[in-house]
């Protein structure tokens, strides 16, 4: 007579367990969506006032390289300042892009969890998520290190309620899948990038922006009452698909999901064992 096998009931509770264990956010999964800009994504630099610029300053990017200001018209310092997009000057676009930029500096401003931290952001490794500063306000001094975590949709926001200052020669490196796209400062007040530093992210300041001499930008500079002023810089506007590179140029962003992928394999491995084991047991009855 033919014996019927019987899956045991460990087998179907480990096999709920680990369908449970991957259904659950593993590590490197984003804490929070992005950001939309919509109609301020082509924007390298966007200004309330005016857009004041002093020295060879270059602008542009995968993204778009557009300079816009509304609801003013001011922009000083063509003759040395060199773009690939468009100067929109109190015009619809500008207009449009104004109210993306205010749509997302609200939405930033209500996203959660929130981790408060302190205003030094120098020497940290930060993983995503959400930050608000101890003081209201937030600092690079030397390098800030921020880590995907093998995700490329992972999000930084950090809020600050007044300023956000970056000291000379600082630096904020993005490692394991960290990308310029989805990361984001909203700034209460105003933001000033030290000297010769490299900073890669989205700014979306109240008041002002200031880029001091040799600040290279890889991101957005934008502000919605005041103005940006810049002096001698290098500004990259990157799309999703893009991470800068240590020269400064775009390099496709490959990294993936590792953690997914050993679990997956760990998941089918398991299975297989204990069927294998369950199915000898039967046997031997």
């Amino acid at each position: 007579m033919k014996k019927t096998r019987i899956i045991p009931v460990s087998l179907i509770s480990l096999t709920l367990l680990i369908t449970v264990w991957l259904s659950m956010p593993l590590k490197g999964i984003a804490a929070t969506s992005s950001i939309d800009f919509g109609n301020a994504s082509s924007f390298a630099v966007l200004a309330g006032e005016q857009v004041t610029n002093t020295g060879t300053t270059t602008i542009g990017g995968s993204a778009g390289g557009d300079i816009g200001v509304y609801p003013g018209t001011s922009l000083t310092g063509l003759s040395t300042l060199t773009f690939s997009g468009t100067a929109h000057l109190a015009d619809a676009p500008a207009g449009s892009a104004k109210e993306a930029l205010s749509a997302a500096y609200d939405d930033a401003g209500t996203r959660a969890p929130v981790t408060v931290i302190p205003a030094e952001l120098g020497g940290e490794t930060l993983k995503p998520g959400v930050y608000n500063s101890d003081t209201g306000a937030f600092m690079i001094t030397g390098t800030l290190t921020l880590d995907g975590e093998g995700n490329t949709a992972s999000v930084f926001i950090f809020n600050t309620g007044s300023t956000l200052i970056t000291a000379a020669n600082s630096k904020v490196n993005l490692i394991n899948g960290a990308r310029v796209c989805n990361i984001f400062y909203r700034v209460g007040s105003s933001a000033t990038l030290g000297t010769n530093s490299t900073f890669a992210g989205r700014i979306m300041a109240s008041t002002s922006i200031t880029a001091s001499t040799g600040a290279t930008v890889y991101g957005q500079l934008l502000v919605k009452t005041g103005s940006v002023t810049l002096d001698s810089n290098k500004i990259s506007n990157l799309v999703c698909t893009s991470a800068p590179t240590e020269d400064g140029g775009e390099l496709p962003d490959t990294a993936s999901n590792l953690s997914l992928l050993l679990v997956s394999s760990l998941f089918i491995v398991l299975i297989g064992a204990v069927g294998l084991l369950a199915s000898r047991k039967n046997e031997a009855k």
